[in-house]
Parts: structure tokens; sequence; C-alpha cells
């Protein structure tokens, strides 16, 4: 050991971009010893094919709001394009690392490909490393009988509270910094687009509050539609995703707005999904490989044909089925869509289309608030791969006729059908001739007809993964899920 080497804490934010309830920091503060804070945009991370870049701007609004609060203490968090253990080592070369805090990150394969050499290069430079739990997925567990108590036990837990007033943060030499910080980010990162929500621990609890003093009141009755849901759910979710506000916050604080809730049911079921979203990441903690394979192994006997076309009609939402259409148009603009429409949507991929859905890291890229941990497992739920879920093939005309009866939500998002009736808006390909002329939409040229035949599809879909389900052997590996 060098001994001229300065002593300081490191606390490296992942997906924890907050300062309420944050554990790491509070356990660093406890040290009494100069803390440094880090984000890394990871050049690796940022080309895998679940990146987009509206994933990023988010997480810079969220860090832009955070060293906004901590200018006045003379801080910040340091921010680095570049690889993490690249910059560890250099820090390393020029600090005295005693402790790195950080949150576990229940991510994708790179990310924990990043953590596992991260922990051999703190073991083997005597570094120690103190992840913290994140929201209630335990890692490493072996057994989920007592994991719903758990999950009580710290939903239920005080809230960790940190005074930044009290902190001795360090600052990297600015020279030091310029040097190794790395490349400007993109101004598509950098710069504000109006079509999505804005990241950072204000907007969190702003959505929250908004929610549970007046929005829930109408969660269970428009949760399932398209348009609706866009003020009827409580929009929370990317804030979840990348940590602006914790878990653990958001069952507490809705909570305590139960009693005088003039729609407790509606709290009632959006608390419950509060316990689903750690159940589907702890699904994918125990089962990692789910990013890859399929969770029954049974499926693997089913092969499905790539057809280029078929997925970039999908992309593009130009399929010619309206409700599918207008979700994708919608999701690649704003980045959010309802759970129903995105379960919609990746059967109709999957069963109408006949793709695999190993091809949708497309969507991936598209959600705002992408959590591997729910992706991946929800995907397979929704393809049918599990071997112990329901199948659902969604049927587009009726879920279109029952969630946007007047075709509210597809006339926005298709606006060349924006004169059809809602009686016809549904099935536009079934307008006759006279028709699409009164309604300036001719079928084929302003608007494509249906890619596939709907019923035809489904009923294939159906038989192929219904004989597979019938097999014992379906049955036996689905025994295995969590």
């Amino acid at each position: 050991m060098t001994l001229n080497k300065k002593t300081i804490n490191i606390v490296w934010f992942k997906r924890d971009l907050r300062f309420t309830d944050h554990e790491p920091l509070f356990k660093a503060q406890k040290e009494n010893i100069p803390t440094l804070l880090l984000y890394f945009f990871e050049p690796s991370v940022m080309r895998y094919e679940d990146s987009d870049v509206r994933h990023w701007r988010f997480i810079y609004e969220s860090l832009q709001e955070l060293n906004a609060k901590l200018k006045s203490f003379n801080a910040q968090i340091f921010i680095f394009h570049n690889e993490v253990q690249a910059i560890f080592e250099e820090l390393n070369a020029v600090y005295e690392i005693k402790n790195v805090f950080s949150h576990q990150e229940i991510g994708n394969k790179i990310t924990f490909d990043r953590d596992l050499a991260m922990a051999l290069f703190f073991a083997q430079n005597s570094i120690s490393w103190k992840q913290s739990q994140m929201h209630g997925v335990v890692r490493r567990i072996k057994s989920m009988s007592e994991w719903e108590k758990r999950w009580k036990i710290v939903m239920q837990s005080d809230p960790l509270t940190t005074d930044l007033n009290a902190f001795e943060f360090e600052n990297c030499e600015d020279a030091w910094y310029q040097k190794f910080k790395g490349a400007p980010l993109s101004t598509a990162i950098t710069t504000r687009n109006e079509n999505f929500q804005q990241g950072g621990e204000y907007w969190a609890w702003r959505y929250l509050d908004s929610f549970v003093k007046k929005r829930h009141i109408n969660y269970s009755k428009y949760i399932s539609k398209p348009s609706l849901s866009r003020t009827g759910c409580s929009r929370l979710s990317p804030y979840i995703a990348y940590g602006n506000i914790s878990l653990r916050m958001v069952y507490q604080y809705t909570n305590q707005f139960y009693e005088q809730s003039p729609n407790k049911r509606a709290v009632l079921n959006f608390v419950s999904r509060l316990h689903w979203h750690c159940h589907f990441i702890q699904k994918f903690e125990n089962n990692f490989w789910m990013e890859f394979e399929n969770s029954n192994k049974a499926y693997n006997s089913i092969v499905k044909p790539r057809n280029e076309t078929y997925i970039k009609a999908w992309q593009e939402g130009k399929t010619g089925v309206p409700i599918v259409d207008a979700c994708m148009r919608c999701l690649v603009q704003t980045g959010y869509l309802n759970f129903r429409m995105r379960a919609l949507v990746v059967s109709f991929f999957t069963f109408n289309l006949w793709q695999d859905w190993r091809d949708l890291h497309f969507l991936a890229r598209q959600f705002l608030d992408y959590e591997p941990g729910i992706h991946y497992p929800q995907l397979q739920m929704q393809s049918g791969t599990t071997g112990m879920n329901t199948i659902r093939i969604y049927n587009p005309i009726k879920n279109s006729e029952t969630h946007d009866s007047e075709g509210i939500f597809i006339k926005k998002w298709l606006p060349e059908l924006a004169e059809v009736p809602p009686a016809l808006i549904h099935e536009p390909w079934k307008l006759n001739a006279i028709e699409q002329q009164f309604y300036n939409c001719e079928i084929g040229k302003d608007y494509p007809y249906p890619i596939v035949d709907i019923e035809a599809t489904r009923k294939y879909a159906s038989d192929r993964v219904w004989s597979v389900r019938k097999k014992a052997v379906v049955k036996e590996d689905g025994k295995l899920e969590v």
C-alpha cells in the first residue's frame, strides 16, 4: 500500500438514481470516510441489443437532477462514459479504496458478467464490495417458501434516511477526471424529448402523489384501456425501473392513503402489482437463463422461421390490424403501453405472425420502463413457453372493440383511419369500395390489408402450442418454475 494514498469509500450508482431511502448511501455515511459518487455509461452495455437512447436519456435526466441537489454541497456524481473496470483500475492507482457500496443489479447477461468481473477485481485488490438488496428480490435464494414473508418485512421496514449535510464528499481532481471521463454523450441523450416521461426523483414523487391522491380512483376501470390507462395507471414503472423511487416508499406512501380512499379496491389492486413486480424479477434472478432459453425446454421442439417482412411490418405498425399498429406506433413514439396492450402485441408477434420471442429485443428498446427481470418472464408467459401458465392468444379485434370501442386510440396513432366510423374501424379491410372512397382510406394503399389471416393463424398456433403442452415432459419441466 502506498502511504500517501487517500482512503475513500465509493458509492456506485446503478438502477438506484435517488437520494431517498438509498441503503448504499446510508451505509457509506456511517463510515465517516470521504465518499466518492460514481455513475457509468458503459459503452458495452449501451451497445447491447436491448439498449436504446430513450433509456440513457432518462438516466441522464435523473443524474442531472441529483447533481443539481449536490451542487450546494460542492459535490457531484462523477459520470463516466467508459467501462467500469477501466475506471476502477485508475481510481485504485490514485486512492486507497476501502469499500464500494452499491445495490445488487438484477440485469441482463452483460451486466451480470460485468458484476462477476468486478467482484473478482475488488477481491484481488482487497476492496470490500457491499451490495444491498434491491426491492424485495433476494439473491441466491434457495427456497421460495418464506419469500412472501420476507417481501413484506422489507416493504414495511423503516426507510433509510441519509443526511447529505453530514457527508464528507470526495471530488476527483479535475485534470484526472477530464482525462478518464470518456467521450461526450450524444445530443440525443442530453437533449430533452417531450414525448417521453422525464427522469428524476422529483417526477417519481409527483406521479406517485397524483396517483394516490386522485388518479387511482379509475385504476381498475382504466387499466386495460390503451388511452385511458395513460392517466388511470400510476405511470411509475420507469421511475421504479431506474430507482428514482424505492418500491418500499411507493408501498408505504400508497398505504397511507388507503383508509381515506374512495376506491379502496383500486389501492389494493395497485399494491398487489408491487408484489408481482418483485415476484417476476425474483423468477428471473432464480432462472437467469430465461433471457435466452425457453422456460420449458419441451418448447424447443417448435421452430419458428424468421420472417423479416412480418417483423418489419409489426415494428413499423403496418400489419393491417389497427389496434396492433396503433400500439406499436404509440410505443415507438412515447415508450409506453399498458399491460394488456403489451401482452396483445407480443401475442400477435409470437402466435399470429409465428415469430420467436427471442426476436423481441425491439420491444425492450422501445419500453422506457424496460426491466430485464420483468421483460423476459413476461415475454415467455405471453408466448406460451412456460408450460404452466395459461396459453393466451389474444384476439386483436375483440380487444379493440372492448377496450377502444370508439376508436379514439386507433385514430390518434393511425391518422389514415381518422374518418372511418367506430363501427368499421376495428376491421377496415371489410370496407367496400364506396366506403373506402367516402372515408378517404383506400385499403391496400392508404392502409394495408392484414398481412396474415387472424383466425387461421390463431388456430394454427393454438394447435401447435397445445400439442406440445399436452406432453408429459412439459408438465414435468413446469414443476421447476418458481
